[in-house]
């Protein structure tokens, strides 16, 4: 998240953000048809000043949906493919080495396609570690090291990567630290019938329609000070805490059979909670999170920080959904 201060937080008011958040939420579904709730997550996310791992099979639109997504943002975007042949500097730039007009010679840096402010990190898993780490500092630390000098992301600085759940030949599956820098693992399904019409009939046609501008970058910047300046509740507080620290290993009083969980989420998952809940209220026009938004999260947040053990899945019949429905049940 950037540094803006409390008094730029101040110059769009609950009212001014709710109107254009429903403009950009309306635009996006007139490109990206039939997935409200894939929407409302990456909105959330970027809300939340965090990063979206995009999960779903070829061909549902994930290209699609950032490039609108940040049309709409008013955000400079690239896209990287991956390739297990990518390396660092591909992605974060090099110095290289020039003749000056004066025939001296001087490095310069060439910046790389992680200066933009939205960026696509297609098939991610598909690169090496070596590469996925050299991405995760930047999405980290919203900087880069490259000829010993730390270089400045554009703010704000987001990532939206996409990850093909079928394609494991030549994949690395991405670590965990890497998977928890991640705010949410966004799962897009097929779309039903009626969707898929007007998706056919909207793509095969003689023009496609684009999204119009909704927000400015200073203007999302302004709404993300305004999700952190949000009220949030004890009990809000409280159901986040005893959720996400019952999905541990040994956690007492969980509703998880004993040594079900291999690992479970750390602080962070409690952070991401507490700030897309309030992402998700502001977004429906509502002055503070309640309870339901943590229900809505829980899977985007939980499911990518959590693992459960060889007992759980063979013994208990036991998924990662399954789980963490029973984690929601503790909010009553």
């Amino acid at each position: 998240m950037n540094d803006v201060s409390a008094s730029t937080a101040a110059t769009m008011d609950f009212d001014r953000a709710g109107e254009k958040l429903s403009a950009a939420r309306a635009a996006i579904s007139e490109v990206f048809l039939g997935q409200t709730q894939v929407v409302d997550e990456v909105i959330a996310t970027l809300l939340a000043g965090g990063h979206g791992l995009i999960v779903g099979v070829p061909g549902l639109g994930k290209t699609l949906l950032v490039e609108t997504v940040a049309d709409v943002f008013g955000l400079s975007t690239r896209r990287v493919q991956f390739t297990p042949d990518l390396m660092p500097a591909d992605i974060l730039g090099s110095e290289v080495l020039e003749e000056t007009g004066d025939g001296s010679r001087a490095f310069r840096f060439v910046e790389g396609p992680v200066f933009c402010q939205l960026l696509m990190a297609d098939e991610i898993n598909r690169a090496s570690p070596r590469t996925q780490s050299a991405l995760l500092q930047a999405m980290q630390e919203r900087k880069v090291a490259v000829g010993g000098l730390n270089r400045p992301l554009p703010q704000p600085f987001h990532v939206l990567a996409t990850q093909n759940p079928i394609e494991q030949e030549g994949a690395y599956p991405l670590p965990e630290a890497q998977l928890d820098r991640f705010l949410m693992e966004i799962r897009i399904d097929f779309p039903d019938a009626e969707t898929e019409r007007a998706i056919l009939d909207q793509t095969t046609g003689t023009g496609l329609s684009q999204a119009p501008t909704a927000f400015s970058d200073t203007e999302l910047m302004e709404v993300q000070a305004l999700v952190r300046a949000m009220p949030i509740g004890e009990t809000v507080v409280d159901g986040i805490l005893r959720m996400v620290r019952s999905a541990r290993p040994g956690a007492d009083d969980s509703p998880l059979p004993v040594n079900a969980v291999s690992w479970g989420p750390g602080p962070r998952a409690s952070q991401a909670l507490s700030l897309a809940a309030r992402a998700r209220a502001l977004l429906d026009g509502r002055l503070a999170p309640s309870t339901d938004d943590v229900v809505a999260l829980a899977p985007a947040i939980l499911r990518h920080r959590m693992a459960l053990t060889y007992t759980a899945e063979i013994e208990d019949g036991l998924d990662i959904n399954t789980t963490i429905q029973k984690l929601i049940g503790m909010l009553g």
